[in-house]
C-alpha cells in the first residue's frame, strides 16, 4: 500500500481549496470488464469500448436495483453490477481503502460533503470530458457541490432539504398543532410530555452528525471558508452554538428522547407511536417503510420550524452525487451510466418511485411522477409540492472541508459523551473545532 507524501497531499489540498473557491464563485481499480472471476475481481475488455463491459456500482439506496435493472435491459453492451458494501461515511472509508488496494468499484454514490476529501485523495475521477452535455441539465447551485477548479467530479443525484415529518393521527390524538417556529417546537414538546409521559415529540441524535449539520446550516452556520491557500475553520460559530444550546435545553428538561436514530430502539419507538416527529431529509419516505412499517399513511411533511416566523430557510441532510472512481478502466462508460441515472427522464422517474429522491436535475423537478404521493404517504398527494416550496431556500455550506470525516467523528464522540454524562454541548463543539483544525494542520493545510 503506497502512501502519498505529506507535501504532495498539501499541494493537492491547496489545489482543492482554490477549486472550491472557484466552484463557489462560478455559480476503482476495479474497472470491470466482461465476466466476473470466482475471486470477486473483474476482468474482460480494456478501456477501448470494444465488446461487452461490466461496471461495478456501489450504492446503498433501497430498491436502486430496480433502477439499475432498467439500464441493464436497454444497454446490453454496458452492464452494471450493483453492490451495497456500506452507506454514507462507511462507504467513503471503504472507497479509500479500495483505491489504495486497487480493487474498488467503477461507480459509487457519494454524499456531497464527502466529495472534496475524495477529490483531494485522488479516489474519484475528473469526468469533465464525458459530461459536457450532462452539466447543462443542472443549475449552478446544484453543480457547485460537484465541480472543483472547473472540473466535474460527479453527477448530482438529489437534493435533500431538511423537513419535519409528523404523525397526523397522533397530533390529532393529543390536540397538537404543527410547530412553525423552534420556540413553538419546544413548547409543543413540553406539552406532549405533560399529556403523555411515555411519548416524545422527537429524539436528539448524537450518533448521526448529518441532521445536526443541517440544523446548523439552517441557522446560518458556515463551518469552512478559504482565501487562496488559507483555510478558516469555524465549527463552533455563533449559529451552531445557538442550535446546540437549544437542543441541550430540550435534552436537559426531558422534553426529547436521547436514543440515536436508526437504532432498534428508535425504530420501535417510531413504529409504536412513542415518537411523533422525525426531522429528516426529503428522502425520508423511502426509509420509513423499513423503520416503521405499521405507520403507512399516518405521516405528513411540513416545513422545518423556523428561528424567525416566516423564514423559509432550511438546511440539508445528505444529498448525493454519482461518481466515477479514478481507477476505473471504463470511465467513459461509467460516466455514461452516471449521466443517464440522474438526467434521463425514465431513470429519474424510477428513482422517485423507488427511492423517493427529490431530483437534482432541473427538468427532473417537473416530472409527472412528482404529482403523486410517495407510496408510504398516500394521504399527502402534495408531498413533492411541499418539498419544492422549501428546496430553493435550503442552505448548505458554501464549501465543505477536506476532512469532514474527522469533524463528523468529533460530533459522534463529543456529543455522544455529553448526552450520556449530561456534559456541555458547547464544549463538544469546541472539541470538534479543535480536532478538525489539528487534522488539517497535520495533513499540511494552511489554516488561518
Amino acid at each position: 500500500m503506497s502512501v502519498t507524501p505529506r507535501r504532495r497531499r498539501a499541494s493537492a489540498a491547496a489545489a482543492l481549496a482554490a477549486g472550491l473557491l472557484l466552484a463557489t464563485a462560478a455559480c476503482g481499480g476495479g474497472g470491470s470488464g466482461s465476466g466476473d472471476k470466482a475471486d470477486g475481481k473483474s476482468g474482460g475488455t480494456d478501456g477501448g469500448g470494444k465488446g461487452k463491459v461490466t461496471l461495478t456500482f456501489w450504492d446503498w439506496d433501497p430498491n436502486i436495483d430496480k433502477v439499475v435493472a432498467k439500464w441493464n435491459t436497454t444497454h446490453p453492451d454496458i452492464q452494471v453490477k450493483l453492490s451495497n458494501p456500506a452507506g454514507g461515511d462507511q462507504l467513503v472509508a471503504k472507497m479509500i481503502t479500495a483505491h489504495e488496494a486497487k480493487n474498488g468499484p467503477d461507480i459509487a454514490k457519494v454524499e456531497y460533503q464527502s466529495l472534496p476529501a475524495l477529490v483531494s485523495k485522488g479516489v474519484v475521477a475528473d469526468i469533465t470530458d464525458y459530461t459536457k452535455d450532462t452539466v447543462t441539465k443542472f443549475d449552478d447551485a446544484t453543480l457547485r457541490s460537484t465541480v472543483f477548479q472547473g472540473k466535474v467530479y460527479g453527477v448530482p443525484q438529489d437534493v435533500a432539504p431538511l423537513m419535519l415529518f409528523y404523525r397526523t393521527d397522533l397530533f390529532q390524538k393529543y390536540g397538537l398543532s404543527v410547530p412553525k417556529t423552534w420556540a413553538d417546537f419546544a413548547t409543543t414538546a413540553k406539552a406532549l410530555r405533560a399529556k403523555d409521559p411515555k411519548a416524545y415529540l422527537t429524539n436528539f441524535d448524537a450518533a448521526d452528525p448529518g441532521w445536526f449539520t443541517g440544523l446548523a446550516q439552517q441557522a446560518g452556520a458556515q463551518w469552512w471558508s478559504a482565501s487562496g491557500d488559507t483555510w478558516k475553520v469555524n465549527i463552533n460559530d455563533a449559529p451552531t452554538k445557538k442550535v446546540a444550546s437549544y437542543w441541550q435545553q430540550l435534552v436537559g428538561d426531558g422534553s426529547v428522547a436521547k436514543n440515536p436514530s436508526f437504532s432498534p430502539q428508535w425504530n420501535k419507538q417510531m413504529n409504536d407511536g412513542t415518537l411523533l416527529t422525525w426531522i429528516s431529509g426529503a428522502w425520508a419516505p423511502a426509509q420509513l417503510g423499513g423503520i416503521a412499517p405499521s405507520t403507512k399513511g399516518k405521516w405528513a411533511v411540513a416545513q422545518l420550524p423556523a428561528w424567525t416566523a416566516g423564514d423559509p430557510a432550511t438546511g440539508i441532510w445528505g444529498g448525493s452525487a454519482t461518481t466515477v472512481t479514478a481507477d476505473s478502466k471504463h470511465p467513459k462508460e461509467a460516466a455514461e451510466f452516471a449521466s443517464w441515472l440522474n438526467t434521463d427522464d425514465a431513470a429519474v422517474t424510477e428513482q422517485v418511485k423507488q427511492i423517493n429522491v427529490y431530483p437534482a436535475a432541473t427538468a427532473g423537478r417537473s416530472l409527472p411522477v412528482l404529482q403523486a404521493a410517495p407510496a408510504f404517504f398516500p394521504n399527502q398527494p402534495d408531498f413533492y409540492a411541499e418539498v419544492k416550496k422549501v428546496a430553493p431556500a435550503a442552505r448548505s455550506f458554501p464549501m465543505w472541508g477536506p476532512d469532514v470525516t474527522v469533524t463528523f467523528t468529533g460530533y459522534t464522540d463529543g456529543f455522544g459523551k455529553a448526552l450520556q454524562s449530561g456534559g456541555d454541548f458547547g464544549a463538544a463543539l469546541d472539541a470538534m473545532q479543535g480536532a478538525t483544525l489539528a487534522d488539517m494542520k497535520k495533513l499540511g493545510f494552511t489554516v488561518g
